[in-house]
C-alpha cells in the first residue's frame, strides 16, 4: 500500500489502515463492543417500577428530556444504566469551575504535569460517584416514586443502588475505550447515546409522510442540519494564529536562531459548554414550578418556553445566556495572564507587542473578539433548528437540536483525528521495521 509519508493520512490510508493493521483493527472492534454493552444495560429494567406509566408521564418533562439527550433515553425506559455517563459530565463540569477558584486544584492542573492530571482525574471519578448517589436517590424518591409497586426505603436504597452501579460501570467502559479503544471514551458514550435516537426520529419522519405529511418541509429540514454541520465543522477547527517568536539563545557553545511559530486561539474555545450550560438555565423554571407549582414561577416559565406568548423573549434571553457563558467558559480555558508569563519565561514573544503586561492586555482583546463570534455561531445554531421547525412544522426530530449536532460533528472531528494519529504512529512503524 502506498503511504503519504509526512502528510496526513487520506482516507483511504485510514480505511486500508483500519482493515489491515491488526492494531488498529483491535482497537476498532474493541470501541464497538464496548459501546455496544453500554448501550445493552439501557434496556434492562430496573425491578419494582411500572416503566410505561413512568415513560408516558415524563414525555412532557423539560428537564428528564435535556437529561435524556445525554443518556441515550435511559433516563425515560429506566434501565440499570439509565444515568450513563451523566454524572461525570456535571463532576467534569464542578471540577473546571472549581479549579479556576481552588489555588489547590488551579496548582495540580497548571504546575504537577501529567501526576497533577492524574489526580484532577481521581478527584473527579469520586465526585462523579456522590453526584450519581445524590441523582440516584433523587429520581427513585421525586420522579419514579408514584410509579413503584412498593415504594419504601428500602426501594429508594435498591433502586439508588441499582442506578449509581450502572453509572460506575458506564464510566469505566468509558475508561476501558479510551486506553484499549480508539480514545475519547467518554465523548463516543455520548456520542452514542444521541444517535441512538435518530432511528426514532426518522422512523417518526417516515410515519408522518405516509400520514399525508409535506416531504418538502422534510427536506427543507434536512438540508438546513446539513447546512448547520457544514457551519459547525468550519467553525469548529476555525483557528486564529497568533504569531511567535523566540529569541536568540545560546546553550553552551551552539548559538540557536530566531523560532518562529504561532499560538493557536479557536474560535469556538467553549465548544458546546455554553449551550448546555444556558439551555439547563432555561430548564430550572420549568422544572421548579412543577415541583412547587407556584403560580409566579409558572407564569416565568411560561413565558421563558419557545412555545409560550412572547417567543421573542425566550429567543433573547437563550442568546444572552449564550453570550455569557461563552465568555466565562473561557475564562475557564484560557488566562491571557498564564500565557503572557508562559511566553516571557521561554524567552518569546509576540512581534510587535511589549512582553507581559501589553501581551495579555493583546492576547485578551483578541480573545474577547473570538469568543463573541464564536458565541454568535453558536446563538444561531441554537436557534436556528427551532426556528426551522416551527417554519416548517415538521416536528419529528423534537430533542435533536443544536446541543446533539454540535456534540456529534465534534466527537466526530475528535474521534477521526484519533484514528489518523494511529495510523500514522503505524506508518512510522513501519518505516523503522524497514
Amino acid at each position: 500500500m502506498d503511504v503519504t509519508r509526512g502528510k496526513t493520512p487520506t482516507a483511504q490510508e485510514t480505511f486500508a489502515q483500519m482493515a489491515q493493521a491488526a492494531g488498529l483493527r483491535g482497537r476498532i472492534l474493541v470501541t464497538l463492543g464496548i459501546l455496544m454493552l453500554a448501550r445493552l444495560g439501557i434496556f434492562i429494567p430496573v425491578p419494582g417500577i411500572d416503566r410505561a406509566a413512568f415513560a408516558a408521564s415524563i414525555a412532557q418533562n423539560p428537564v428528564i428530556g435535556f437529561l435524556d439527550i445525554f443518556a441515550g433515553g435511559g433516563l425515560s425506559t429506566l434501565g440499570i444504566f439509565a444515568l450513563g455517563i451523566l454524572p461525570y459530565i456535571n463532576a467534569s463540569i464542578i471540577l473546571q469551575i472549581l479549579a479556576a477558584a481552588v489555588p489547590a486544584l488551579e496548582r495540580l492542573q497548571k504546575e504537577e504535569g501529567e501526576a497533577g492530571r492524574r489526580k484532577i482525574s481521581q478527584i473527579t471519578r469520586y465526585v462523579a460517584l456522590g453526584w450519581a448517589i445524590l441523582q440516584s436517590t433523587l429520581l427513585a424518591s421525586t420522579w419514579v416514586r408514584p410509579f413503584a409497586y412498593n415504594f419504601g426505603l428500602l426501594f429508594v436504597v435498591k433502586t439508588a443502588l441499582v442506578l449509581t452501579a450502572g453509572s460506575m460501570f458506564v464510566l469505566w467502559l468509558g475508561e476501558l475505550v479510551t486506553e484499549r479503544g480508539i480514545g475519547n471514551g467518554a465523548s463516543l458514550l455520548i456520542f452514542v447515546s444521541i444517535v441512538s435516537g435518530l432511528p426514532v426520529s426518522i422512523n417518526r419522519t417516515t410515519e408522518w409522510i405516509k400520514s399525508g405529511g409535506n416531504v418538502g418541509s422534510v427536506v427543507i429540514l434536512l438540508l438546513s442540519f446539513l447546512a448547520m454541520i457544514v457551519g459547525i465543522v468550519f467553525v469548529q477547527e476555525g483557528i486564529r494564529r497568533i504569531p511567535i517568536v523566540s529569541a536568540r539563545r545560546q546553550v553552551g557553545r551552539k548559538f540557536y536562531r530566531e523560532q518562529q511559530s504561532y499560538l493557536p486561539l479557536r474560535l469556538n474555545q467553549g465548544n458546546v459548554m455554553p449551550i448546555i450550560f444556558a439551555s439547563a438555565m432555561l430548564v430550572v423554571p420549568a422544572s421548579l414550578a412543577q415541583f412547587t407549582a407556584n403560580p409566579a414561577l409558572i407564569q416565568v416559565a411560561t413565558y421563558l418556553s419557545p412555545t409560550g406568548p412572547l417567543p421573542v423573549l425566550y429567543v433573547l434571553f437563550y442568546l444572552t445566556l449564550i453570550l455569557m457563558f461563552s465568555y466565562f467558559y473561557t475564562s475557564l480555558v484560557m488566562n491571557p495572564v498564564d500565557v503572557a508569563q508562559n511566553l516571557k519565561k521561554m524567552g518569546s514573544s509576540i512581534p510587535g507587542i511589549r512582553p507581559g503586561k501589553a501581551t495579555s492586555e493583546y492576547l485578551e482583546k483578541v480573545l474577547n473578539r473570538l469568543t463573541f463570534l464564536g458565541a454568535v455561531f453558536l446563538g444561531l445554531v441554537a436557534i436556528l433548528p427551532t426556528a426551522v421547525e416551527s417554519g416548517t412544522r415538521v416536528t419529528t426530530f423534537q430533542g435533536f437540536g443544536a446541543t446533539s449536532l454540535l456534540i456529534i460533528v465534534g466527537v466526530a472531528i475528535d474521534t477521526a483525528k484519533q484514528v489518523q494519529t494511529f495510523v500514522i504512529s503505524q506508518r512510522y512503524e513501519g518505516m523503522v521495521k524497514q
